[in-house]
């Protein structure tokens, strides 16, 4: 068996945290011990830590831990390192829900010992019949067809425990961690049998801010760690969607705005990185994308 320890960094996650944990207690494993469930709690102002010990009282395994103020996601994922010793720890986002099998098919990928960081993949429970909608799930896909070639890392991780702690300002804990394990000689791999459910912005506002959150990330890890992760490439990105141009209305009409909103997302981003120096490291959340239920 392959244990393992599943850290959640949450911030006023109270919409979905009870959920993912009673979904990550029910998961079908095979050759993957669950051992652990670690929730780091980040200056959460709404009822997060009070649903995580009504989950807690029934479930021995899972465990708070509890930031009095939010420092960021990368101080939160340091502070679950410091915690923990297991060699293999899966990180998953606050706000996603995993299938019955995904844990199984992300941790089992560690038998090989080459492999030093899996990837899952997410599908988005927005319905594509809306614009943002059909926004949400053309970004997934084009992530999903990018990194079944060059994998990159995001929503759901799990990584071999082999360095003490990521950048403490850094937005994209991920993206941090994939040079970590580069540097070391071992593998990055993508799993796309690993799949999390996660919830697209319903507003274009929301969209920008989180694309834009992301981008200025990646640009801080291209800085300070000299990695590029695949999905920073515009060319990459462009030709995938092309190979999924079809004559269907929506790609159509929506594709190209959808295409536009990102390269504005990410113009803006190297505006805040670069000219005003901004580094997100405490992001402003996307309310919108809190609540799985199926959206619209």
């Amino acid at each position: 068996m392959i244990k393992c320890c599943i850290g959640i960094m949450a911030y006023n996650e109270e919409a979905n945290i009870a959920n993912l944990l009673n979904e990550l207690i029910q998961q079908n494993t095979d050759q993957v011990a669950i051992d652990q469930i670690v929730v780091v709690a980040s200056g959460c102002t709404d009822r997060t830590e009070e649903f995580v010990h009504d989950v807690a009282k029934q479930h021995n395994k899972i465990k708070l831990i509890c930031q009095r103020e939010r420092k960021g996601k990368a101080s939160a994922v340091n502070a679950l390192l410091d915690e923990i010793d297991y060699e293999i720890v899966v990180l998953q986002s606050a706000d996603t829900l995993p299938t019955p099998t995904t844990i199984e098919n992300l941790v089992a990928k560690f038998e090989d010992p080459d492999i030093g960081m899996v990837g899952g993949r997410p599908i988005p429970v927005n319905s594509p019949d809306t614009f943002m909608g059909y926004a949400a799930h053309l970004l997934w896909e084009l992530h999903h067809q990018i990194s079944l070639r060059r994998p990159k890392m995001g929503e759901l991780i799990a990584f071999r425990n082999i360095f003490k702690q990521i950048p403490y300002d850094t937005a994209v804990d991920e993206a941090s961690i994939e040079p970590l394990i580069v540097g070391q000689g071992l593998k990055l791999i993508y799993a796309p049998d690993a799949v999390v459910r996660n919830k697209g912005p319903l507003t274009i506002n929301e969209f920008l801010r989180q694309r834009k959150r992301i981008f200025a990330g990646h640009l801080y890890v291209q800085d300070m760690l000299g990695y590029r992760v695949s999905t920073m490439n515009g060319f990459r990105a462009g030709y995938q969607f092309l190979r999924l141009f079809n004559l269907e209305w929506r790609h159509i009409f929506w594709g190209p705005l959808v295409v536009g909103l990102e390269l504005l997302a990410r113009m803006l981003a190297i505006y805040d990185y670069s000219i005003w120096k901004r580094k997100p490291y405490a992001w402003t959340m996307a309310e919108s994308t809190k609540d799985l239920i199926e959206a619209p």
